[in-house]
């Protein structure tokens, strides 16, 4: 990264985030100017001290100057204590504000830009950059301020004491800042890296959680523990490095600071002998050179802490600032519905993935009220078409209408109002049995949902559990059987009282005991409702309305159960397939 950009995003983070928390930077500054002051007088002290006490034996200052000394410590102690506390409350006010802009990128980006990376890295940059920026703020704002005025103030010190041997310790100074300078960037390459692992790393982690069963039964524990390894290994590598480059201006400082204090010394020696340094000079100057040591070593690493933040920031900006393609235009119109007739006028779209179309130039049209649907070998098109009706994506040719609305030019919140979705891969959050079916109406009073539940068998089963409706489901439904898992989604579906029902192979994974309860609840749902199946059992759709044969993202033929086994062979040697 180079300065300009780095400047680039400070500008950014302080037009976006820190500006706003100006009254306790404000704070911190004037706290750093405490602390600053009451450093550089601890070594002033030790001025009179010397001279009134150990040379002039003077009886009074001999008690008033240790108590201005412990007097000093305690307001330094005091003001380095709430200048912390104030820029770490910055820090992680700021970090938060980041952490929330991410989760509304992903709460709000739109599925295909979700889909094109993997969960782990969105995780990563909200919990590596986005402590990588507090780190930043707590750490490298305040020690600018109060160490910049530490070393301004020991520096003038130093100069009242004694301006040669001061313009002989400066030296010291522009040689820190070019070290500085020169490991910054390189510190700033190393975190992006290190960032990088750690997305691994998280992603990782998700795959063998979600795979567990899988690595069990094809005994892949071993395979796995070598993986996690590398994995590890290479995380690790990148720390050491991240760590390496940060310390390695220790010991080059540590040599510069051996080189000065010999020259101090040497000098020094020679000025006491000719009369220029009065020993209690002497004693005030090497303290103020001794406390602008650590001041003047962390200002040569504020330098990297910087290009860390902003390589963090410039990640989580790259992802929030991805521009949105679908969104909920609040201008537009809402969709009116009546009969919910659906249709879709020469459309093709295709994957980011992929140079294939995943359908090409179809047109249909599913009638409202009645149940149509889409049956074809994997592949042909059908689960596309479905996520299409509720703009998860948009196609890149041709339109669908809703009873002859552009569903492009209706507001997306209402749009997406009217459509339920039942789909094999049910999602449930790690919450109550209550709160995942009233996921669908957040005003539902529990006697809907249990009506809900009664539509969709699921009463049958929640009254047996031993919290009933309170029963946690764990993670994603792990405590639930497939089946029982399928009815708490349907009764969402119901609750939600939508006029377009989307049933993604929503019995396809279902034991046949469980899939008769589940189909049984799934006719209470689309009672009278605009419905669209993709059954993976045709046995399941005999008695739809209007089927639609999909092979290749091309619509081969359509007509009910009877007509197409009557005329088309694709059908027909689907249908017989299934019944081998």
């Amino acid at each position: 990264m180079e300065f300009s950009e780095l400047k680039i995003i400070v500008k950014r983070l302080y037009k976006d985030h820190i500006r706003y928390h100006l009254k306790r930077i404000i704070l911190c500054l004037f706290l750093s100017i405490c602390i600053a002051g009451t450093t550089s007088s601890i070594a002033w002290l030790l001025d009179p001290a010397v001279k009134k006490i150990f040379i002039e034996k003077n009886q009074t200052l001999a008690w008033a100057i240790p108590l201005a000394i412990i007097l000093t410590f305690s307001i330094k102690g005091l003001s380095l204590y709430f200048a912390r506390v104030n820029i770490n409350i910055v820090a992680e006010r700021i970090s938060g504000e980041l952490q929330k802009k991410i989760a509304k990128s992903i709460l709000f980006s739109d599925i295909q830009t979700l889909d094109s990376r993997h969960s782990g890295r969105y995780i990563s940059n909200v919990q590596f950059d986005c402590g990588q920026v507090s780190h930043f703020v707590s750490t490298g704002v305040l020690n600018l301020m109060k160490d910049s005025f530490s070393v301004v103030l020991l520096v003038s010190l130093m100069f009242y004491q004694n301006w040669k041997l001061a313009t002989f310790a400066i030296f010291m100074i522009p040689l820190a800042g070019g070290l500085a300078k020169n490991l910054g960037k390189k510190v700033g390459k190393a975190t992006t890296e290190a960032s990088y692992y750690s997305g691994n790393l998280v992603a990782y982690l998700s795959d063998i959680l979600r795979g567990s069963r899988m690595i069990r039964i094809f005994q892949k524990e071993d395979q796995e523990t070598e993986n996690a390894d590398n994995v590890i290994t290479n995380l690790v590598n990148k720390n050491l490095r991240v760590a390496s480059i940060m310390l390695r201006a220790t010991p080059i400082m540590e040599a510069l600071t051996g080189f000065m204090i010999a020259g101090f010394i040497f000098f020094s020696g020679k000025l006491i002998n000719s009369g220029e340094l009065g020993l209690n000079n002497f004693f005030s100057f090497l303290a103020a050179m001794m406390l602008a040591y650590q001041p003047i070593r962390s200002l040569a690493t504020i330098n990297m802490v910087a290009y860390q933040g902003a390589a963090a920031a410039k990640r989580i900006y790259i992802e929030v600032d991805k521009p949105i393609r679908i969104k909920n235009e609040t201008h537009l119109p809402n969709l009116n519905t009546s009969k919910c007739d659906m249709t879709l006028q020469n459309v093709s779209f295709k994957y980011e993935t992929t140079d294939d179309k995943a359908i090409n130039n179809i047109n249909l049209k599913f009638e409202g009220g009645k149940i149509s649907a889409l049956v074809g070998r994997s592949g042909a098109g059908k689960s596309t078409i479905i996520n299409l009706l509720p703009r998860f994506y948009d196609p890149q040719d041709g339109k669908i209408l809703i009873d002859n609305q552009d569903i492009k030019k209706v507001n997306l919140k209402s749009l997406r109002r009217k459509i339920s979705l039942v789909s094999q891969d049910v999602i449930l959050f790690d919450d109550t049995i209550r709160n995942n079916i009233g996921y669908a109406d957040s005003n539902a009073s529990q006697e809907d949902i249990e009506e809900a539940c009664k539509f969709a068998a699921a009463d049958e089963f929640i009254e047996k559990l031993p919290n009933k409706f309170n029963t946690m489901v764990g993670e994603n439904g792990v405590k639930l059987s497939g089946g029982q898992k399928q009815r708490i989604s349907i009764a969402r579906a119901i609750l939600k009282k939508s006029e377009i029902i989307l049933l993604d192979e929503a019995t396809s994974s279902l034991d046949t005991e469980s899939e008769k309860v589940v189909q049984n609840a799934i006719n209470n749902l689309i009672k009278g409702r605009t419905t669209i199946i993709i059954a993976h059992r045709l046995s399941t759709i005999h008695n739809a309305d209007k089927i639609f044969l999909l092979n290749n993202g091309k619509l081969l033929d359509s007509g009910n159960h009877e007509k197409l086994i009557e005329t088309s062979k694709e059908y027909e040697s689907l249908y017989k397939n299934q019944l081998k």
